[in-house]
């Protein structure tokens, strides 16, 4: 009963306050301290008449809120806690913190200015997003993992010289007139081989086309029952009207891994606009799979076949360090963070900024810092 009394007080406070829009829900984001100095991130935004208030900065844990029906805890699964136990735990962890977040609402209604600039110089940079130069950080910490230094020096020049003379703008470099399944497995072959980990096995005795049914996803759509032989049911599977092409699969997955530590070798029409010749590429999004894709690509450029692979600018800066490494708050997963940022950030890579260890003072003066939000009550 408390939490609820508490939460829709907290509400109303909250509604003297501007808001954002994220489509059609109402974003507040609220940074505070609490009476033992230890700084909170509360989101909250609306669905209809239903407020959810997530504690960021806490583990995601979030409040389903109908003001003056129900507060109910949910879980980070999204299921609320209903039992007497978990309800009373949740009230000790919740009625303390919305108490407090009402309390700095309160301070911010008063004099919004400059309790505004007082979270602006107190809130810790465990806690904030921010980019960092890749070189200042590849110059301070010697134990960075360094994609250059995985793939050496001598591929490491090959592909940047690669780059630098506009290899991937060239179409005979990168995409082939006609091309078979036969043709498909003789480029995993070279791949498989090449790009072979040291804590793998590869048979390197078996036929592109075994590698294939051996090492990649399994979920071909159909790619393995066509005639390896001939051009037009390749071309009719791409282009999906072959009797036997599926959907839902992952026919490029050759190598296999998670949603983002992968590597694919697609082939598809140069051009949605075109039904002739194919392009085939190499992507690996992950950091770590990226210099075995490199090497594959190496390779099947040293064969003299066509080969492409994603955004190899991009791919250039981070060998040469010239990216930048994205700075998460202590309490964010390190999974997928580096989609918070802007394609224009350039970043990759993320780190939490207690990763820098002793080299916090250091690096600190070249991290741009995001703007943190500004809590601004209606009428001011």
């Amino acid at each position: 009963m408390q939490l609820a009394v508490a939460t829709y007080n907290f509400l109303n406070e909250l509604s003297h306050f501007s808001y954002t829009l994220s489509s059609l829900d109402r974003v507040w984001d609220i940074l505070f301290s609490d009476e033992a100095n230890r700084w909170h991130h509360l989101r909250v935004n609306t669905y209809k008449d239903t407020f959810f208030v997530t504690h960021i900065s806490g583990g995601g844990g979030c409040l389903e809120v109908e003001p003056d029906v129900y507060v109910r805890v949910l879980q980070n699964s999204g299921i609320s806690s209903y039992s007497d136990q978990n309800r009373s735990q949740a009230d000790l962890v919740w009625e303390p913190l919305i108490r407090s977040a009402c309390s700095s609402l309160k301070v911010v209604r008063k004099e919004w200015i400059k309790a505004n600039k007082q979270i602006q110089n107190e809130y810790p940079l465990r806690y904030r997003y921010g980019t960092a130069p890749h070189t200042i950080i590849r110059a301070s910490l010697p134990d960075i993992y360094r994609l250059d230094s995985e793939l050496g020096v001598p591929k490491t020049l090959e592909f940047v010289r690669l780059v630098e003379d506009g290899f991937f703008l060239k179409a005979e470099n990168t995409e082939v007139s006609t091309m078979t399944g036969a043709d498909y497995f003789k480029y995993c072959r070279i791949a498989y081989i090449a790009g072979k980990r040291t804590d793998e096995t590869v048979n390197a005795s078996l036929s592109g086309r075994a590698m294939y049914e051996r090492y990649a996803d399994g979920r071909h759509e159909g790619l393995l029952d066509i005639d390896p032989d001939s051009g037009q049911e390749f071309a009719d599977w791409i282009d999906g009207t072959h009797p036997k092409r599926t959907v839902g699969g992952h026919p490029w997955e050759i190598k296999r891994g998670g949603n983002t530590t992968h590597i694919d070798l697609s082939v598809s029409r140069p051009s949605p606009y075109r039904k002739e010749g194919f392009k085939v590429e190499l992507r690996a999004e992950s950091t770590g799979r990226m210099a075995e894709m490199l090497r594959m690509f190496l390779a099947i450029c040293e064969a003299g076949l066509p080969i492409a692979i994603a955004y190899p600018e991009a791919v250039r800066k981070r060998l040469l360090a010239q990216d930048n490494i994205g700075i998460v708050p202590s309490y964010a997963s390190l999974h997928r963070s580096n989609q918070h940022f802007r394609p224009t950030d350039d970043v990759f890579d993320v780190m939490q900024y207690d990763d820098l260890g002793r080299f916090k003072r250091r690096v600190t003066p070249f991290i741009t810092w995001e703007a943190l939000p500004v809590l601004k009550p209606v009428d001011a």
